[in-house]
C-alpha cells in the first residue's frame, strides 16, 4: 500500500494526512511527553488541549442528536416503526449488556486479581463519588428524563432529556404530514450544516489526543499502575474477550467481520484512546454508520440511546472492580450475592448516563446497595481509574457501533452493499468533509 491511500474520490492521500495516523502519532508525542517532562505535561494549558477538544464535540452533539432522530421519525410514514426500533434496541441492549456483566464476574473468579492485596483504603478518598451515588434513585433517575425546560436540556447538553423531545417532536412532524414538509427540509439543512462543523472540529483531534494523554502520564506517572497493574491488565483482557467473543459472535451472525468494522472505526477508536470520552466522537460514529449502510432513523434512535443504555465496558468494570475489592478486603461474597451484583448493576449502570466518572459512581451505587463494607475498599481503585476509563470507553463505543449495525439488519433497514464497501475499504472511511458535500 506504500505511503499513500486511496482516498473516496479516487485521489491519493499521503499517509500522514489520515486523521487516525496523525492521533496516533500525538497520542506517542503526549505519552513521551507524560515521561520525559512531567512538571511540564501537567500545566493546565496542556489539560487545556485535552479538555478543550472534548468541550467542542460536546457542543454540538444535542444539535446532531435532536437533528438526526427528528430527520429520521418525520420521514418514516409508520410510528410502530419506531417503537418497534427502540424495543428491539433495548432488548439488545439487555442481553448484551447481561454478558459483559457475567464475564466481569466469570473472569474475576478466575484470575482473582485482588487476592493477597496488601493496600489500606481512604474512605475519604471516595467521598464524593458516593454523596453522587447515593443520589442516584431510580425514581429520580426516570423524572430526570424529562427536562423543566427544553432550552435548558439544549443548555446542559443532556443527551436522554434532548432525545426524549426529539422523539416527541419527530411524531408531531410526522403527524403534520405535508404540512411539515417546510420544517423537516429546515432540519435536515441544520443537520448538515452541524456535520460540516463537526469536519472542521476533527481536525483538531491530534491536538486534543495529545494534551489528554500528556496529562494524564505527567499526572499519574507510569509508575502509577503499580501493585495494580494485575487489575488493570485482567480489565483490559476481559474487554478483549467481550468484543473478540461476544461482539465477534453477534457480528457474525449479522454477516459481517467484527475485526473489519474495528478497522473501519479506528479513526474514532484513537480519538476516544487520547480523550478517554467516548462522548467526544459520538457525532462521527453516528455519520460513519450512516455511510455504512445503517439507515438515518436507526442511526438516530439506537446510537444515542446506546450511549445511555449499551455501557458494555462499564457493566465489566462494575463486575469485576466489585470482586477486585472484596477479595483485596478480605470480603467473600457468596455465589447469590454474585447474582445480586448482576441484577443491581444492570439498574445502576443506566442511572449514571451522562454523569462525569460515571463508571465510578455506578461502582459506588453498586457497593453501596450489596456490601456497604466494600465502599471505603474503592479508594483502592481510585488511582488508576483514568487508565481503566479509556477501556471502558473503547469498549462502550465498540458495542454501540456493533449493536446499530446488528439492529439495523434486525430492522431490515441495513444496506448490503455499502457495509461490504465500506468494511472492505473501497471508500476512505475517514474522509468526513467528502461525505458532507456528497451526501
Amino acid at each position: 500500500m506504500g505511503v499513500h491511500s486511496q482516498g473516496a474520490a479516487g485521489g491519493v492521500k499521503p499517509f500522514y494526512t489520515r486523521l487516525y495516523i496523525q492521533v496516533l502519532i500525538a497520542i506517542v508525542l503526549g505519552i513521551v511527553l507524560g515521561v520525559l517532562a512531567p512538571d511540564l505535561a501537567k500545566n493546565d494549558w496542556i489539560k487545556a488541549l485535552g479538555d478543550g477538544f472534548v468541550k467542542l464535540i460536546k457542543m454540538v452533539i444535542t444539535p446532531v442528536i435532536f437533528c438526526t432522530v427528528v430527520s429520521g421519525i418525520a420521514h418514516i410514514s409508520d410510528a410502530k416503526k419506531v417503537g418497534r426500533v427502540g424495543l428491539k434496541a433495548l432488548v439488545y441492549f439487555e442481553i448484551v449488556s447481561t454478558f459483559a456483566l457475567i464475564l466481569g464476574l466469570l473472569v474475576a473468579n478466575l484470575l482473582q486479581p485482588g487476592a493477597g492485596f496488601a493496600g489500606k483504603p481512604d474512605a475519604a478518598a471516595v467521598a464524593g463519588y458516593l454523596k453522587q451515588a447515593g443520589e442516584m434513585k431510580s425514581v429520580d433517575f426516570v423524572l430526570n428524563i424529562i427536562p423543566d425546560s427544553v432550552v435548558g436540556a439544549f443548555a446542559r447538553g443532556d443527551v436522554l432529556q434532548v432525545l426524549l423531545f426529539a422523539v416527541l417532536f419527530g411524531f408531531a412532524l410526522m403527524v403534520l404530514g405535508e404540512r411539515g414538509h417546510a420544517v423537516r427540509r429546515l432540519v435536515d439543512d441544520m443537520a448538515h450544516a452541524v456535520f460540516g462543523v463537526i469536519a472542521l472540529i476533527v481536525k483538531a483531534a491530534p491536538i486534543g489526543a495529545f494534551g489528554a494523554m500528556a496529562y494524564t502520564i505527567g499526572r499519574y506517572g507510569p509508575s502509577a499502575l503499580g501493585n495494580l497493574a494485575f487489575l488493570i491488565g485482567a480489565f483490559y483482557l476481559t474487554a478483549l474477550l467481550f468484543v473478540i467473543g461476544v461482539l465477534g459472535a453477534i457480528s457474525h451472525f449479522a454477516g459481517f467481520s467484527i475485526f473489519k468494522f474495528i478497522a473501519y472505526i479506528k479513526d474514532e477508536l484513537l480519538i476516544v484512546l487520547g480523550t478517554s470520552s467516548s462522548e467526544s466522537v459520538l457525532p462521527q460514529l453516528m455519520e460513519k454508520l450512516e455511510r455504512l449502510g445503517c439507515s438515518k432513523p436507526v442511526v438516530g434512535l439506537v446510537v444515542p440511546t446506546g450511549y445511555s443504555f449499551n455501557l458494555d465496558g462499564t457493566n465489566i468494570y462494575m463486575t469485576l472492580a466489585t470482586l477486585f475489592i472484596a477479595q483485596a478486603l478480605g470480603v467473600p461474597l457468596s455465589f447469590n450475592e454474585q447474582l445480586i451484583i448482576l441484577g443491581v448493576a444492570m439498574l445502576t449502570s443506566k442511572g449514571a448516563s451522562g454523569v462525569t466518572g460515571a463508571g465510578f459512581i455506578t461502582l459506588a451505587a453498586t457497593l453501596a446497595a450489596i456490601r456497604p463494607e466494600l465502599v471505603p475498599g474503592m479508594a483502592l481503585v481510585l488511582g488508576i481509574d483514568k487508565f481503566m476509563s479509556e477501556c471502558r470507553a473503547l469498549t462502550n463505543l465498540t458495542g454501540n457501533g456493533v449493536a446499530c449495525v446488528v439492529i439495523a439488519w434486525w430492522e431490515g433497514e441495513l444496506d448490503r452493499t455499502k457495509l461490504e464497501r465500506g468494511l472492505n475499504r473501497q471508500i476512505d472511511p475517514s474522509d468526513v468533509e467528502t461525505a458532507i458535500t456528497t451526501g
